[in-house]
Parts: C-alpha cells; sequence; structure tokens
C-alpha cells in the first residue's frame, strides 16, 4: 500500500525537477551528483537478484533518476507498476523520470493519470494538477510573456557634440589661408542632461519549438542649455525563432529605427538580423550572427548607405563578450568617403558584491578605416574608440534600482577634427518588469 510518505517525497522531487526545468528538458537532480551515483551503483549490483521486487524496484527507480540514468529509472518504476497498477507514488516517479528524459508528453499523462487516483492526499493531488499544466504549457511552446523598463536619469556631459577640443584647425584644401576657427558647433560643448528611456517586448509561443517576438523601445535625451545637440530615437523589432531538439536557438528578425538630432529628423535605418546560439553547460552560450542595415540620411543623401556585419558573442551568468566585423557601403559614389570597414570588441559584467548591490562594468573597442580620402583633408579617414562604463547598481524595491553610472570615451582620429574625448557622470532610476 502506498504510503504518505512516499506521494510526499514524489511530490517533492517533482517540485525541485519543475522549478529547474529548462525547455523541453528538466534540468536538476535531487542530490549531489556523486552521492547519487554512488547510491545508484550499489543498489544496480543487487539487480540481477531482487529485480521483480516492488519495493526494491522503487527505491532503485530513485536512486537511477537522482543519478541520472534516467533510462534506467522508467524500466524500474515500469516492473514496479507491472505489479501494482495501482501504486500512485511509483506512478508519480515514473512521470518524473520521463520528464527529466525530456519526454514530457508522456510525463503530463503519467501525472494526469496519478491526479485521477482517489487515495492521493490534496496537497499532493494539487501539486501534481500544477504540474499537469506546467506541462500542458511546455507541450504549447511555453505560453506568452512580457517584460519591459522604464529609466531617468540626470548628469553631466563634458562632450555632448563628440567634437575635438580644438578651436581652430588647418585644411590640407586651403592650407594657404591658415588655420580656421572652428564654430561653436564643431567644438566640444559641455552641459547637464536628461535622459528617459523604455521599452517593452513579449514573445509568444506558436508552438512547441516556435515563438514569435517583437519589442519596442524609446530614448529621448535633452541638455539642458543646447537644444541642437538633443537626441532621441525609436526602435522596433520582430522576429521569429525555433527551437532545436539540443535547445540551440535559431532567430530571424526584422528592425527599423528612428533617429532624431536636434529635434529634426536625422536618420532612419531598416535592417534583418539572422542569429543562431547555441547552449552551453552552467547556462552559458555561444551566438553567430549575420546582420544587414539600410541607412537613410534624411538631409544628407550623400551618407545614405548599406551595412553588412558578422557577429559572435559569448554569454555566461554575469559577463558577456561580443566581437563584430563588416562593412559599410556608400550607395552614391561621391559619398564613398563615408564607406569604412570596421571591427570591434565588447565586454560587460555584472558582479553581486552584497544581497542588493552589484557592479556593473563594460568595455568597448572599435576599429574604422575608410575607403577614399577625405575631401577636406586630402587622407583616408582612420579611427579607433575606447568607451569604459562602470556604474552601482542597487535594487531598493523589487524591480525598482538606483543606479550612478560613468561613462568615457576617447576616439583616436588621424583626422583632427573628429579626434575627441568625453565623459559623462550620471544619476539615474531604472523600473524593471
Amino acid at each position: 500500500m502506498a504510503t504518505k510518505h512516499q506521494f510526499l517525497h514524489a511530490a517533492a522531487f517533482a517540485v525541485a525537477a519543475v522549478a529547474a526545468m529548462p525547455l523541453p528538458a528538466f534540468g536538476q537532480q535531487a542530490a549531489q551528483p556523486g552521492e547519487a551515483e554512488a547510491r545508484y551503483q550499489a543498489m544496480a549490483g543487487e539487480e540481477r537478484t531482487r529485480a521483480g521486487d516492488p519495493t526494491f524496484d522503487y527505491a532503485l527507480g530513485i536512486a537511477a533518476s537522482d543519478a541520472g540514468h534516467y533510462g534506467e529509472a522508467i524500466i524500474a518504476f515500469q516492473r514496479v507498476l507491472a505489479r501494482q497498477p495501482d501504486n500512485a507514488p511509483a506512478r508519480a516517479e515514473l512521470a518524473r523520470a520521463y520528464a527529466l528524459a525530456g519526454d514530457i508528453d508522456t510525463a503530463r499523462d503519467q501525472f494526469a493519470t496519478v491526479v485521477d487516483d482517489p487515495t492521493i492526499p490534496d496537497p499532493v493531488r494539487q501539486r501534481f494538477t500544477g504540474f499537469v499544466r506546467q506541462f500542458d504549457k511546455q507541450i504549447k511552446g511555453g505560453g506568452s510573456d512580457v517584460s519591459g523598463f522604464a529609466e531617468a536619469a540626470y548628469g553631466h556631459d563634458s562632450n555632448i557634440n563628440s567634437a575635438t577640443q580644438l578651436t581652430s584647425i588647418t585644411i590640407p584644401l586651403f592650407a594657404a589661408l591658415g588655420p580656421g576657427t572652428l564654430g561653436a558647433g564643431a567644438r566640444a560643448q559641455k552641459d547637464e542632461f536628461y535622459d528617459l528611456s523604455a521599452g517593452i517586448s513579449a514573445v509568444n509561443a506558436v508552438g512547441r519549438q516556435d515563438r514569435v517576438f517583437g519589442s519596442v523601445l524609446g530614448n529621448f535625451r535633452d541638455n539642458i542649455d543646447t537644444a541642437a545637440f538633443d537626441q532621441a530615437s525609436l526602435t522596433g523589432t520582430a522576429g521569429f525563432a525555433h527551437t532545436f531538439a539540443n535547445r540551440d536557438v535559431a532567430s530571424l528578425s526584422g528592425q527599423v529605427q528612428k533617429y532624431w538630432l536636434g529635434h529634426s529628423g536625422f536618420r532612419t535605418a531598416y535592417g534583418a538580423i539572422a542569429q543562431y546560439t547555441h547552449l552551453l553547460p552552467g547556462g552559458r552560450a555561444l551566438s553567430a550572427s549575420v546582420q544587414y542595415t539600410r541607412f537613410d540620411y534624411d538631409r544628407d543623401p550623400l551618407r545614405d548607405a548599406n551595412r553588412v556585419a558578422l557577429g559572435l558573442g559569448y554569454a555566461a551568468r554575469n559577463f558577456s563578450i561580443n566581437l563584430i566585423g563588416g562593412h559599410e557601403e556608400t550607395r552614391a559614389q561621391a559619398g564613398d568617403a563615408e564607406s569604412n570597414s570596421f571591427a570591434g570588441a565588447s565586454a560587460g559584467a555584472e558582479v553581486q558584491i552584497a544581497p542588493r548591490v552589484a557592479l556593473v562594468a563594460g568595455a568597448a573597442f572599435d576599429l574604422r578605416r575608410y575607403d577614399r580620402a577625405d575631401l577636406l583633408f586630402m587622407q583616408k579617414r582612420r579611427d579607433e574608440r575606447l568607451d569604459l562604463t562602470a556604474a552601482v547598481k542597487v535594487a531598493v524595491l523589487p524591480g525598482l534600482f538606483i543606479q550612478p553610472k560613468a561613462t568615457w570615451s576617447r576616439n583616436w582620429s588621424n583626422i583632427a577634427l573628429y579626434d575627441h574625448e568625453r565623459w559623462t557622470v550620471q544619476a539615474g532610476v531604472r523600473f524593471e518588469f
């Protein structure tokens, strides 16, 4: 006769498995791998002589499940049910073994059978009913999810227009006239600013392995004293993702972005991104992507361009590294001085240093080599840029964070007009849901 203790044992292990469940299989065992394996090996040595004893087979099945030998566990629990078809704890453990092995359809059917057993205590029945609902959701692809954020910050920017610190430069084409004085818009300007950002994203399963997703992201940055360099952007993304049997993911998405400068339209970008992500143990992942973007400039058609980029990424639980490289080609030959090849690397990390406090840091390096000589400066432009970011993220309420942040940027260029340095400090509040 099944005991309440056996029912609760099955339920407890199933709860632990469901809590750790990645799509489509369960991901954690109930004991330390070394201990579970030793217990399983000790019992497996007696299987030849004791197989067929329901008590032994039940214990062997649990040990096999805990050690990750799901096939052996399924066989052991099936032997129990062959002799005791009404043994609900054994059927629950069989369902758990199927789930851990990745067969959530059979696991769902087995749990549903257990739910119908009138001898099950109500608390256990409620847990198993919850498992059936979760399996139904998994079978349908995971359902839908919506998340987003809103952020506001205030700070100081040493160079709101990313311009040179020089007040005059010599243009080779007009060298005979001597150095020319730069206008205010071409020299570095400092100002205080406030920054508002918000975004929302949604994903919806259209099958067990297929999802559609979309997001909208907006940003507005207002400089207190100088409106000419205020910035705003709005980006929309929509795409489709497919999860393979090995849990790798392939996705294809389209993206549109509008960018404003000084409260006037500056540039529109249209793009497509194809990405493949390979999952690794321990919550890590490798990804590769191909990106195409078309840039249309509102007031400078000679800069209209097509851009192709290849990307590689590595992500772990608290840090990521990304590499990118490609080429941007202007569509008009007269603007070919803006065509360039580029390569870059970036890294970011978030390290928890206290229950509610984390340190956030990032670094990025970008290199660009332009195709043709600049008409005014009579040489091909060569740029290298370094960006560094440091922040402290403090959780004050669930989903609500205070985040002071500092950034430093340096662009080295062989053309003085584009050589500049910039730093910002700001304090912000971020809400996530």
